[in-house]
């Protein structure tokens, strides 16, 4: 006997003859779906790892408000996440931008899909461009700091304020050591830049300036503040230096905790390259509507399926945005 399987007059599309389409929706958009559940998974198993070692180091943890102050051609002027707060809201207008582009779709309106898509990937390309800068200037570092022989990290303020060594720290450097470069080690390849400033250029120039104190990387439950040292302290753990800090990187952190370096560089950089291929993607299908092949085709789904790749990039970065620079 032959089982018959009766499907609704009203579906008149199926899946390769296997039934009908769930939920109404395309197989392309479906797969888009799969796809974005999975890298929601594994953009979430990364914030838990980021919050769990937070929590683990939660009194040496650097604090965002100190950590990204800077803003474009305002050299010097405090404006504590400010520029992060302008990069959320345009990456978040580019997605309107993106809802405006399929609307237009549904509608076929082809200049429109092409008005809007244009100012989706200008929202991206200057999302991107910020978010370098703010590498740049994580790397490069604000103040610069000093590293102990126990792992410690020691800053310097002066009548309650975080200063740059360069504000305190005279002479040129004290030490005859040479930048290691292949050419003059036998066995050595090569090293990162070397620091401005020695450790004994350091120590020399703070017991000079009594108005200059310490503090720690650990911060003060009460206050939420770093704890600041007394002078006789000070100078005890600053005779214990060995490392003189400028910027950030996988070894070292002049903020503090080198594992929030690991972290920023890694979640960050992964949902850069996710807006990065969205931006691409973006412009392949920008030139498509150009050159009519939508119209063509009688719809504009594919506008309709990176709109939804395009949303969730901007609903991760919620995410980013909360967990670092916010909480």
């Amino acid at each position: 006997m032959e089982a018959n399987v009766a499907i609704p007059s009203d579906s008149k599309e199926t899946w390769g003859g296997g039934g009908v389409k769930p939920f109404g929706a395309s197989y392309g958009k479906m797969m888009m779906w799969f796809f974005i559940v999975s890298d929601a998974l594994t953009f979430s198993g990364f914030l838990a790892a980021y919050g769990l070692t937070r929590f683990k180091f939660i009194d040496s943890w650097p604090i965002a408000d100190e950590v990204f102050t800077h803003f474009p051609f305002l050299h010097g002027v405090h404006a504590p996440m400010y520029y992060v707060a302008l990069m959320t809201f345009i990456l978040i207008f580019s997605s309107v931008t993106m809802v405006l582009a399929v609307d237009a779709g549904h509608q076929m309106k082809k200049k429109k899909v092409t008005f809007y898509m244009f100012l989706t990937i200008v929202g991206g390309i200057i999302f991107l461009g910020s978010q370098a800068w703010e590498w740049k200037n994580f790397i490069n570092g604000s103040y610069g700091a000093v590293k102990t022989t126990d792992g410690k990290v020691l800053q310097f303020v002066k009548d309650g304020h975080q200063i740059a060594l360069a504000d305190f720290v005279t002479g040129d450097r004290m030490d005859e050591r040479v930048q290691q470069t292949p050419t003059n080690g036998l066995w050595f390849e090569g090293e990162g830049a070397m620091s401005q400033y020695s450790v004994a250029q350091v120590q020399k120039s703070f017991a000079s300036n009594p108005d200059v104190a310490i503090r720690s990387e650990l911060i003060d439950p009460a206050t939420k503040q770093k704890i600041i040292l007394s002078r006789e302290k000070g100078l005890a753990e600053l005779a214990k230096a060995k490392l003189v800090v400028e910027g950030a990187n996988l070894k070292v952190n002049e903020y503090g905790n080198t594992i929030f370096a690991d972290f920023f560089f890694f979640i960050t950089g992964f949902h850069g390259f996710h807006v990065f291929t969205g931006v691409l993607i973006n412009i392949i299908i920008f030139f498509n509507v150009i050159l009519g092949t939508y119209e063509r085709r009688g719809h504009y789904e594919m506008v309709e399926k990176v709109g939804l790749y395009w949303h969730f990039v901007d609903l991760v970065w919620v995410f980013v945005f909360t967990f670092f620079y916010l909480v």
